[in-house]
């Protein structure tokens, strides 16, 4: 209730990129302050419990909750976000090069439909700052993602490059990896996720992943962020493709292009659309990957997620694991305690064991 009361007021009467610079300073001060992240996690931490936690990836996630890419994309707040009751984060999306992103205002709340339009356009520091802030990071609470893409000048020709040089940069860093192919707000992206761009792309980053694991000698899962922008014939092409490279997961799904449905005046804005509105789309995407590929490749469930309701509807759709974003916004770190609490209820009331008896149950 504290954030709702107190913190969300005050930071909704802000200008919503400085209220966000201001939540991830704060997170990351606190966290360097002795006692401090030990004071987050008494407040908001999640208990590890055995029904709820996850060992997928080569990994072991304490909770199936995860923070999605966007919010901390420097890795500054790493250690803040790990003592709010995360099972796991993404950071990023970084590219090689630092670049400042799009013209402001890029960041916008839609009040009414409890959404968020972005047009930040991969605005980070680049992958040598995220690789040092890493690289200090001696003990991790939970697994890092690093969410990476291709700089706004490079043309997609050579975007290869760009994953490329992340990973190499990286590889030592990051937990797993996720290739962001699905942003709206960096020109032509989304070209990546078709036709032979995209299995050019994938044959490349698989080598580098490749080439990395040889030389360090430990393995690390390549995950690919897909979009909910897609008709269902493309979406086949799409799943076909990732499995056919051997991809170790897919995250469904990033922002959408859509505004069906809004009420907000701000509906207007150009960006990618997050929150409740995307909910089922996501849901659905997730939905027919599980049946296109009889569950054989895992998916973190992302878009919409508020209540444990809508968490457990994309688990029963077929993802393994799910993240929030705009959630985290509206409703502030609480979310994670009331989130687990409800999968924890919705898991009994359905007689199973494990969280991870539930994925597909749908389609059972």
């Amino acid at each position: 209730m504290l954030y709702r009361h107190f913190g969300k007021p005050i930071f909704f009467k802000m200008d919503p990129e400085k209220a966000h610079h201001l939540v991830i300073g704060g997170l990351n001060k606190s966290a360097l302050v002795p006692g401090g992240s030990a004071a987050m996690r008494l407040m908001y931490g999640v208990p590890e419990t055995a029904d709820m936690a996850v060992d997928l990836f080569g990994l072991h996630f304490p909770t199936p909750v995860g923070l999605a890419a966007g919010l901390d994309k420097n890795a500054e707040a790493v250690g803040g976000f790990s003592s709010i009751g995360f099972g796991f984060m993404e950071v990023g999306t970084v590219t090689p090069k630092g670049q400042p992103g799009n013209d402001s205002p890029r960041l916008f709340r839609l009040l009414p439909d409890e959404a968020l339009i972005n047009r930040m356009g991969f605005n980070n520091e680049g992958a040598e700052a995220m690789a040092e802030r890493l690289k200090v990071l001696k003990k991790r609470r939970i697994p890092v993602a690093v969410n990476i893409g291709r700089n706004k000048a490079t043309p997609n020709e050579t975007a290869h490059e760009d994953y490329r040089k992340c990973i190499r940069t990286l590889y030592p860093y990051g937990d797993f990896f996720v290739v962001n192919i699905s942003s709206p707000n960096t020109p032509d992206l989304r070209s990546l996720q078709h036709g032979s761009e995209l299995s050019k792309l994938l044959a490349e980053v698989k080598e580098e992943m490749a080439i990395q694991r040889n030389k360090s000698g430990i393995a690390k899962s390549l995950l690919v962020k897909i979009a909910p922008d897609v008709s269902d014939s493309e979406l086949e092409f799409m799943v076909h493709t990732l499995s056919e490279a051997g991809v170790d997961g897919v995250i469904a799904t990033n922002t959408t292009l859509s505004r069906e449905g809004l009420i907000s005046e701000k509906a207007g804005e150009t960006g990618g659309l997050s929150g409740k509105p995307l909910r089922d789309r996501s849901t659905d995407i997730i939905r027919s990957i599980y049946r296109q590929t009889g569950g054989k490749l895992p998916i973190i469930g992302s878009g919409g997620i508020f209540s444990s309701q809508d968490a457990y509807d994309k688990i029963r759709a077929g993802a393994s694991l799910v993240e929030i974003y705009t959630a985290l916004i509206y409703e502030g770190p609480e979310v994670n305690r009331r989130l687990h609490a409800g999968l924890r209820k919705l898991l009994r009331r359905d007689g199973f064991s494990h969280i991870l008896e539930a994925v597909g149950a749908d389609h059972h």
